[in-house]
């Protein structure tokens, strides 16, 4: 399956919209899958659409395939800039390459990376308890692991 084409396809079904493609795999088997995601939000019946859409260009009886579309699901790793952009103001969990975890408010998103800013405690000088001191941290996508909106489930 040439899954070049089939994003081609996929992505001039979606003009003038404002759904996008995020991945598009697929295994040695055939069997692929599209994730997508939006500016407000993916409904089944555009995956639906999209789906009909791959149907009619390609022919299940040459190119034996399964196709699977979805939306990008809460909580799942953003991938795109686009998806960061969309999420500005709100919460999220960065995962660094260094292991280190940080729950943070995305305040800006741009092709360099991202800027959060959070709470921590840090020790301050001539004091024995630590005190909370607000941090802006700008990151470049090359120091981030993965990145999730936050949900706060309590």
């Amino acid at each position: 399956m040439d899954i070049s084409k089939l994003i081609e396809i996929v992505e001039t079904h979606l003009e003038g919209s404002d759904v996008f493609v995020v991945e598009c795999t697929c295994t040695p088997s055939n069997e692929i899958s599209l994730i997508l995601d939006a500016d407000s939000r993916v409904s089944i019946d555009t995956c639906v659409a999209i789906s009909r859409a791959v149907d009619a260009v390609f022919d299940r009886d040459v190119e034996d395939f399964s196709l699977t579309v979805s939306s990008a699901g809460i909580g799942e790793p953003l991938k795109l800039l686009r998806q960061y952009q969309k999420i500005v103001g709100s919460p999220i969990e960065v995962l660094l390459k260094d292991g280190v975890k940080i729950l943070a408010t995305l305040d800006q998103a741009s092709e360099q990376g991202i800027t959060i800013s959070y709470d921590e405690k840090v020790a301050v000088e001539g004091k024995k308890r630590k005190e909370l001191q607000h941090t802006v941290r700008t990151l470049a996508f090359d120091d981030i692991k993965s990145a999730k909106e936050y949900l706060d489930y309590k």
